[in-house]
């Protein structure tokens, strides 16, 4: 099962994308209606709801009386009401779409519609968070005219959720629905054929997205360290206290160099039955592992040998959209420190990091016509021999 978030500021057309994930097949888990259903008549919802903000939130026939609730919590200034509110409800939410994600079926995708997503920290929930973006002045138009909202009342909405900038730092996608409402379905539309079906089968099938082409190198991408960010916040919470630390390493986590877009991240455990322990939840969220054992080349460095071989487990990411490369190392070992380190010498020495990249880009111009980019990763051994006397020289130096 594929799990997606989707997230946006209000009226910025998470109904809109909802309905067309339904159409196309989707199960469409809607956080508001369960919020609804969490306060019904007869619930303990609404009897601490109740306990909390008195008798005047009810109607005449018991059921909430939402406007006098939102109008009470949205114009709070001194109280955090809203809070309050929040702690009784979304709780309840979370477990009623927990029962719903549970009776999913394998190759299905599940769509939850939560409207606070960033703002109760739920990103690192989901294979993937989609967020729907418009302009804060087109939102408002929308609620002043199509809900018949006041316009203080539609800013005191606004205010209360997160802005623009917190929710697309969270976003692995933002779909743009500022015009037209056909523009922003047809970018669903291809993001749902080409990236979220194959992405649900492949964790289906417990295999990694396939990406047989050259190795590309492009220029250093700033949105690198954000990305790398989300996917090991998921990994974190996947493996739990199981994992000592987790590491962005590779050429994408030194600003500046250019790179193939791939992300190379390191998870470090106690030792290699941990490695394996860890396998089920890596491959849940979306890293099933290669058939091992694998190794890292040895270096002389941290105290290995040259020609020595390191064993690690390697998993690759299923998501056909965001390439991704995971190193699971016994923390202290030779090839978890010289991964750290190697990263850090390239950050802190530009010399070194230029001779690196050009040497990158002369490979990979030779190494154009390998498919399956095997050649290129071998050609780059030597290099690291040779760096290894001056690395080991910079970390003796620096202490790092």
């Amino acid at each position: 099962m594929l799990s997606l978030g989707l997230s946006g500021g209000i009226a910025a057309g998470k109904s809109l994308l909802s309905h067309r994930f339904r159409q196309l097949g989707a199960v469409v888990i809607d956080a508001d209606q369960l919020a609804r259903e969490a306060v019904a008549p007869g619930t303990a919802g609404l009897a601490a709801v109740v306990h909390h903000f008195g008798a005047g939130v009810l109607l005449a026939d018991g059921s909430l009386n939402r406007p006098a609730l939102g109008a009470r919590v949205f114009a709070d200034t001194d109280t955090d009401e809203l809070a309050v509110l929040n702690g009784i409800v979304h709780p309840l939410v979370r477990a009623a779409a927990e029962m719903l994600k549970h009776d999913a079926g394998p190759g299905t995708v599940v769509v939850q519609d939560i409207p606070l997503l960033v703002e109760t920290g739920q990103s690192a929930n989901f294979h993937l968070v989609v967020v729907v973006s418009a302009p804060a002045e087109v939102r408002l138009e929308r609620m002043v005219q199509r809900r018949g909202m006041s316009t203080e009342d539609a800013l005191a909405r606004m205010a209360a959720q997160a802005n623009d900038t917190q929710r697309e730092a969270a976003a692995d996608i933002v779909l743009v629905n500022a015009g037209d409402p056909a523009e922003v379905l047809a970018r669903l539309d291809v993001l749902w054929h080409e990236r979220l079906l194959p992405f649900a089968a492949n964790l289906a099938a417990g295999v990694p997205a396939r990406h047989d082409h050259p190795a590309a190198l492009v220029d250093a991408d700033p949105c690198w360290p954000a990305q790398a960010a989300r996917i090991m916040a998921r990994l974190a919470a996947a493996a739990g206290d199981q994992a000592i630390g987790i590491d962005h390493i590779g050429s994408t986590a030194v600003p500046g160099l250019a790179a193939k877009d791939v992300l190379d991240l390191q998870i470090r455990v106690q030792d290699l039955a941990a490695a394996d322990a860890l396998a089920g939840s890596l491959a849940d969220v979306g890293f099933p592992a290669l058939d091992g054992p694998w190794w890292d080349t040895g270096h002389d460095f941290a105290g290995g040998r040259a020609g020595e071989q390191w064993e690690k487990r390697f998993h690759v990411s299923a998501d056909p959209g965001r390439r991704v490369n995971l190193h699971v190392r016994v923390d202290g070992s030779p090839g978890a420190l010289f991964s750290v380190a190697f990263r850090d010498w390239l950050r802190a020495e530009p010399v070194a990091r230029s001779r690196y990249e050009v040497f990158k880009w002369e490979l990979a111009a030779k190494h154009a016509a390998d498919e399956s980019g095997r050649a290129y990763a071998e050609a780059k051994e030597p290099w690291f021999a040779a760096a290894n006397r001056e690395l080991a020289a910079w970390v003796e130096r620096t202490g790092r």
